[in-house]
């Protein structure tokens, strides 16, 4: 019986521990964090329709923009080339388009 109660002691605080660990420490800002925080919006808040629609568009443009100066550069994506990834390596230096930005 002493076994069973001291298994659930040690559960409960086990839990407790568990929960405690989660929980995030409040941490001290300085003058130079709260004046680099967005004035406009809370940082947890949702981005409204038009918002996320203007960050897509702007995101197809910058693709699409990166995909032209690789076709100018060389670049053919349609093209079924047993060299693709050096042909695209090549014109990615050529353009002077990172490979860490297509990615």
């Amino acid at each position: 019986m002493k076994s069973f109660a001291i298994k659930r002691i040690m559960l409960g605080v086990s839990v407790i521990a568990l929960v405690a660990g989660s929980i995030p420490f409040a941490a001290a800002q300085d003058a130079s964090e709260v004046s680099a925080a967005p004035q406009g919006k809370p940082s947890g808040a949702k981005p409204t329709k038009a918002e996320r629609k203007a960050a897509h568009k702007e995101a197809r443009a910058k693709k699409n923009a990166e995909l032209k100066k690789l076709e100018d550069a060389g670049y053919q994506p349609a093209a079924n080339d047993p060299n693709y990834p050096n042909k695209l390596q090549q014109a990615e230096k050529k353009a002077g388009v990172g490979a860490a930005a297509s990615q």
